[in-house]
């Protein structure tokens, strides 16, 4: 008797704390950025994009990277995805991969670090969305040396970017 009392009395606390919850709010989409940015932030640690303008943070993405992330790009094949100060020098709207945005990279520095090594550097370092034709979007660090978005997210990012926008890359 006890027993179902008690489990009365915790099934009443329970189903009023239940009420009292408040139920999802689904979450409006942000409406698309339209005036052009000139930074784009990439923080590999966190794989987060952030794009500025007039040092206002506009809008954060989440982001996949090489293969095998940790560490400055060291020469081709890799996986990883470079470090430092670069800007965005050509877009390609054929791209393999949901349009892209190029970065300079290597640099004169990174070409010498290579060479004095034995190893080509690697190139082609991009900004870019999905694979086209995949009908998934790929999870986790799975790109070449890439940062790589949603096909929506580097459609809004391909209409804010113009060549010259300066990109930092973040450990």
């Amino acid at each position: 008797m006890i027993r179902a009392l008690g489990f009365l009395v915790f099934s009443v606390l329970a189903l009023a704390a239940w009420h009292r919850i408040p139920p999802d709010v689904p979450t409006l989409p942000l409406p698309p950025l339209t005036e052009k940015i000139d930074l784009i932030e990439i923080d590999k640690s966190e794989r987060r994009l952030t794009v500025y303008r007039d040092g206002v943070s506009l809008r954060s993405y989440d982001v996949a990277l090489g293969f095998s992330p940790e560490g400055h790009k060291a020469k081709e094949g890799d996986g990883r995805t470079p470090e430092g100060r670069y800007w965005i020098d050509r877009r390609n709207p054929q791209s393999a991969f949901h349009l892209s945005l190029g970065i300079n990279y290597p640099r004169p520095l990174d070409q010498l670090k290579a060479a004095a090594h034995g190893v080509s550097p690697g190139g082609d370092i991009f900004i870019h969305g999905q694979p086209n034709g995949s009908a998934i979007v790929h999870r986790g660090d799975w790109t070449e040396g890439c940062i790589a978005l949603t096909n929506q997210e580097m459609e809004e990012l391909w209409r804010i970017v113009e060549v010259g926008t300066e990109v930092v890359i973040w450990p």
